[in-house]
């Protein structure tokens, strides 16, 4: 399994998918990364930007209440695996431990995302999923400047699900 970090979360209009950008952790040569996008709805991508910059409300939000639910059970996040891909469509397993032992549940990657990301989790990719549904990003320097993701965003934005072949629907 290869561990994972969010590169960025693009958030499109209310009626339009969102994209959450994934990249590998140990990626090879300076400049060069591999990154995973993953096309997500507007409810998605709200609970994982609220993930993202540890938000929180008066009042649970759906995700808040489960972490709640499983605290009080003696349970917590152990990790996010993206163990397939159909399309563009992806399949995780959220890993949760409880009592020294590990319980894997199916799940959807945009859930078990903003899961792990609230509990600090780590997120993992496996290897053939990521060779299959990966793309090369060049970067130009060692480190990214504003411009230099602002321009990755502004590609994101004019990019389709089309654009990367047959898509199926839920």
């Amino acid at each position: 399994m290869v561990p994972l970090k969010v590169l960025t979360l693009v958030v499109a209009g209310q009626n339009q998918p969102s994209v959450l950008v994934l990249q590998p952790v140990e990626e090879t040569p300076a400049g060069k990364a591999r990154v995973v996008p993953i096309w997500i709805g507007p409810t998605e991508a709200a609970q994982i930007g609220m993930a993202l910059e540890h938000v929180k409300f008066a009042r649970p939000m759906t995700h808040d209440l489960m972490l709640d639910a499983l605290t009080n059970l003696d349970a917590r996040v152990d990790s996010m695996v993206i163990y397939g891909s159909k399309g563009q469509m992806f399949f995780a397993h959220l890993v949760l431990s409880q009592g020294g032992r590990l319980i894997t549940l199916d799940a959807r990657p945009s859930d078990a995302i903003a899961l792990a990301l609230r509990q600090d989790a780590p997120l993992y990719i496996e290897e053939t999923v990521l060779d299959a549904s990966s793309f090369p990003f060049l970067f130009k320097g060692e480190k990214q400047t504003e411009e230099e993701l602002a321009a990755f965003k502004t590609f994101l934005d004019h990019i389709s699900p089309e654009d990367f072949g047959d898509i199926e629907q839920l």
